[in-house]
């Protein structure tokens, strides 16, 4: 193996961290060497990531803001090049590989005025702005979608490799899904994502406060909620006998999604994975705003091939998740082939795929 290091370009969200933090944990485990080029947010980043070298230079969106922000991030972006350009002169990477977002920039644009080989990874079914600035020229493009949009058909650039997500995610298909059985409990787990989801404080509880009797009495909720929505929401599931739990954050989040028997989300990129990598049915409700409406997207994919029900924020009332949620509910074998179906669209082995691609472009053969 080179002695040369790859050099991850990752920061921001967790979106573009943890798919980061899963290719360094293979990589370490094949002997190659790391070191890591991010922002000043990447500074909070624990794990596996800060054991390796970490070197912090500007950046920033060119489209964030007023005017006034947007000059100064565009020119944080050209500092922040300037910087990420003297440390792979220094650190003589032989690979680059991004993860999006604009804290990837610099870095990726340093590698290619160095020339060193590139590798982008796409989380979502849209290409970012960022990667589509990072993708000119770079060896591969590795996806977590069978189409992405603004990636024409049949680069061979392109390889679908899927998003990588946490161990103990990844170790759930390994518990087969179980629908609900006649007369038992139905458990439902409600996430909002990194986004945030006012909206599910009122119409979640009043959906399901809307359901037949048979069915509300039958219900096990655990529903992420903002802290500030949180005493009312359980006081409105409380004052109606049901049996919810409600936090703003769920720390076993693994164990109840081997639990849950339909799981009701946003659509961000890590979300659909852990749903399809643990095979989970769910109904999807994309964040309306998220940038090209690239949570649509995900959730347009998974909908597609029967593993979940997509449905749009516009369309997002208590009534219209009432009646899906009767539906489903009235239906085990439905959300067995749901599970079945989102079970078949994983991508367990997603780090040691891109690992694969990486390792081959250090060895300077064809990526596979």
């Amino acid at each position: 193996m080179s002695a040369q290091p790859v050099v991850l370009a990752t920061g921001g969200t967790g979106g573009h961290v943890f798919p980061a933090e899963a290719l360094a944990g293979e990589l370490v485990a094949r002997g190659v060497s790391l070191a890591l080029i991010t922002d000043d947010r990447g500074r909070q980043w624990p794990g596996e990531l800060a054991r390796h070298p970490v070197h912090h230079v500007r950046g920033g969106s060119p489209s964030a803001g007023g005017i006034a922000r947007r000059l100064a991030n565009t020119l944080g972006l050209a500092m922040g090049t300037a910087e990420a350009f003297g440390v792979i002169g220094r650190v003589r990477p032989s690979v680059v590989v991004g993860f999006g977002g604009y804290a990837s920039v610099p870095t990726l644009l340093a590698a290619r005025f160095r020339g060193v080989p590139r590798i982008v990874h796409e989380q979502n079914a849209v290409l970012g702005r960022a990667n589509r600035v990072a993708a000119a020229g770079a060896r591969a493009i590795a996806t977590s979608f069978r189409k992405v949009r603004h990636l024409a058909d049949g680069d061979p650039r392109i390889h679908l490799v899927g998003n990588p997500v946490r161990d103990a995610v990844r170790s759930l298909r390994e518990v087969a899904y179980e629908p609900p059985a006649a007369d038992g409990p139905i458990r439902m787990v409600v996430i909002g994502g990194s986004q945030g989801a006012a909206s599910f404080s009122t119409v979640i509880p009043e959906a399901i406060a809307a359901l037949p009797d048979g069915l509300r009495q039958r219900l096990r909720l655990a529903q992420q909620c903002r802290a500030e929505d949180l005493e009312r929401v359980r006081s409105f599931y409380a004052a109606r006998g049901i049996d919810a739990e409600c936090a703003p954050f769920f720390r076993d989040f693994p164990a109840r999604l081997a639990g849950a028997h339909l799981v009701v989300a946003r659509a961000g990129a890590s979300t659909v994975a852990e749903l399809t990598t643990s095979g989970r049915p769910s109904v999807l409700i994309p964040f309306p705003h998220a940038t090209e409406d690239h949570q649509r997207a995900n959730a347009l994919a998974v909908d597609e091939v029967g593993a979940s029900i997509l449905l749009p924020h516009e369309a997002f009332t208590a009534d219209a998740l009432r009646r899906q949620l009767e539906t489903l509910f009235a239906d085990p074998r439905r959300l067995a082939d749901m599970a079945k179906a989102a079970r078949d669209a994983g991508h367990p082995d997603a780090a040691s795929r891109l690992a694969d691609i990486v390792v081959g472009v250090m060895n300077g053969s064809a990526p596979r």
